[in-house]
């Protein structure tokens, strides 16, 4: 009877921990130190904070997947980015729209989760894919946190393993609105 009791016990506890929502917390899928203008669409359960508006999404085709994608178009959006987040969808991220295709380093400060990277072309080429970026923590020296580094004028992030679901490798080329950096 104590055996079956101990087990019981144990998995009610690991349920709880797994899904939240049974214990009446909802897990939240960004902290209070993420953009509060992340849009719903992109994020795996609720943020922290809402704004008034919402950071405008687009749809990208890629080979196996329609991707929604937050649009970081000004020097402030991109660089705070997906800081903070904890959950993304499975298609869902963020594009980095710069004014010029170049090289662009990504320091992942305050990224709280694992992410793909994928540097694209104005023509939609993909040209460099950092898979499974390592996620850093609010308590990660500057010294550790992970740095990647490609070209385009694009950057699109999307969780770790996101880019091999959507079937996405380097030289696909991904269909893309028009886009332009904002000053």
């Amino acid at each position: 009877m104590w055996s079956k009791r101990l087990v019981f016990v144990a998995v009610a506890g690991l349920l709880v921990t797994c899904f939240p929502a049974l214990a009446g917390a909802e897990r939240t899928a960004a902290t209070s130190c993420a953009d509060p203008e992340l849009p719903a669409a992109i994020l795996d359960g609720p943020p922290a904070a809402h704004a008034a508006s919402e950071l405008r999404t687009i749809s990208v085709t890629a080979p196996k997947a329609t991707l929604t994608l937050a649009v970081a178009d000004t020097d402030a959006r991109r660089e705070k980015g997906l800081m903070c987040v904890t959950a993304l969808r499975s298609a869902g991220g963020m594009i980095f729209v710069f004014a010029k295709a170049a090289e662009y380093p990504f320091w992942m400060k305050d990224t709280l989760i694992p992410l793909d990277m994928l540097w694209v072309e104005a023509d939609g080429h993909v040209t460099t894919i950092a898979a499974h970026v390592p996620a850093s923590t609010l308590e990660t020296p500057d010294d550790k946190v992970a740095q990647r580094t490609g070209k385009g004028k694009f950057v699109i992030e999307l969780r770790a393993g996101g880019a091999a679901s959507a079937g996405i490798s380097a030289g696909d080329r991904l269909t893309l609105p028009r886009l332009a950096a904002s000053q």
